[in-house]
């Protein structure tokens, strides 16, 4: 099944479906979150309290002192804005291109991308910029008012680890599902991700989607040292979404750094219940035991941490890009080997392996590998893409033949 992307002036996407252990690891939207699994529930109001600098915070102060804005309200102007563009349009399709043509082209509302710039569906309206999550807040606020059915999305992208002050940030990245029915499927995203990053795709609830706003002021207010503050919205942010793993993932950091480290582990230690899998709760582990001495627990969490390294295709498809952006494609063709080994079709590790292939030398290995991607994409521009390069590739291998050929014939 092919996937088409239609592309704004604004690079606003409209998609149609027809690492190592590291110091404090902490998860910012554009966000990760985990699969919520069996375990037992653990209580938020029974959270222990936050103590720093003389000061004690309670689950009590959340409510006194954090306020969840409406983030998917509209107002008068924005209803107009939608009837302007969308009434008397009766295709769901139609109507959801002419608004995403609407809020993203510059010859309307124009919303442009800024990473910083957060807030409600209001907000992003009529200051004309957001991140990915704001961008969807406004969009499902004003898809459902065009009467479409409007949801928000997680995509599980290529690890991406940046650094934010003293700790590095894993970046996930969430977007905008539109289910038309029979129609299809569209994905509405203000700062689309290459298709060769993203690994999966999962719907979140209105709720979730606070949570994560909370989450996000929690960490950037960690990222500035004012623990009150991280604290604070990262336990609002565990009001909304307690199934999240991340969240705690992010809370156990305050803690670590308030040096409340058993604290600390415990929400380590539930992010995990949640999620096996998380390994940004593994990192953190690995940094806590480290800080404490505790070396034998220490080395058990480091060796999760690198199984969990060594079996995922898209940590070896990371490496393969570091030793690529350097120039060393033998590297990086061994990199990109071991991603392929765990994900054999993947189009996008095929594509990476072939153009390594092209780089050295290696004219037909990189035609083969460019045909089998050509064949596992499910994007058309991806396809036309990878196809592209491989007509460039049987240019270059009949060029290298061409001189033979006149020997043979002299």
């Amino acid at each position: 099944m092919c996937w088409h992307t239609l592309i704004t002036q604004s690079s606003c996407a409209l998609i149609l479906r027809s690492l190592p252990a590291v110091a404090g690891l902490v998860v910012l939207c554009c966000l990760q979150l985990g699969c919520a699994v069996g375990g037992p529930s653990r209580s938020v109001e029974a959270l222990a309290p936050l103590q720093f600098r003389g000061e004690t915070l309670t689950v009590a102060d959340v409510s006194r002192r954090v306020v969840t804005p409406e983030l998917l309200n509209t107002d008068q102007a924005m209803r107009d804005f939608v009837a302007l563009y969308t009434d008397g349009v009766s295709s769901d399709r139609q109507r959801l291109i002419t608004l995403h043509r609407a809020i993203a082209g510059r010859g309307a509302l124009g919303v442009q991308y800024d990473p910083l710039a957060d807030g409600g569906a209001q907000e992003v309206f009529y200051r004309g910029s957001a991140n990915c999550l704001s961008y969807a807040h406004l969009f499902v606020a004003l898809a459902r008012e065009a009467g479409l059915d409007a949801s928000y999305q997680w995509l599980e992208l290529r690890p991406e680890w940046t650094r934010m002050g003293e700790r590095v940030v894993v970046r996930r990245h969430v977007n905008v599902s539109v289910n038309l029915g029979s129609g299809g499927h569209y994905m509405v995203d203000i700062d689309p991700r290459p298709t060769r990053d993203i690994a999966g795709t999962r719907e979140i609830g209105d709720r979730q989607a606070q949570a994560l706003y909370h989450s996000n002021i929690g960490m950037q207010a960690l990222a500035n040292e004012d623990l009150g503050e991280a604290w604070l919205h990262s336990v609002r942010a565990l009001e909304l979404g307690p199934g999240m793993p991340h969240l705690w993932t992010n809370l156990g950091a305050v803690y670590r750094v308030a040096g409340q480290h058993r604290e600390a582990e415990t929400s380590y230690l539930y992010a995990l219940e949640l999620d096996p899998g998380d390994h940004s709760a593994m990192n953190n582990l690995v940094v806590l035991y480290g800080i404490q001495g505790r070396e034998a627990e220490r080395s058990y969490w480091a060796r999760r941490v690198a199984a969990y390294r060594d079996d995922n295709p898209y940590y070896h498809a990371w490496q393969g890009d570091q030793a690529a952006e350097r120039g060393d494609w033998r590297e990086a063709l061994d990199d990109y080997r071991e991603a392929l080994a765990l994900l054999p079709n993947e189009s996008a590790l095929l594509y990476s392996a072939g153009m390594a292939h092209y780089r050295l030398g290696q004219l037909e290995q990189a035609a083969d590998h460019l045909e089998r991607a050509v064949a596992n994409a499910g994007l058309r521009s991806d396809i036309e893409s990878y196809a592209f390069e491989l007509e460039k590739i049987k240019r270059d291998m009949l060029a290298a033949a061409a001189p033979d050929a006149d020997f043979q014939g002299i």
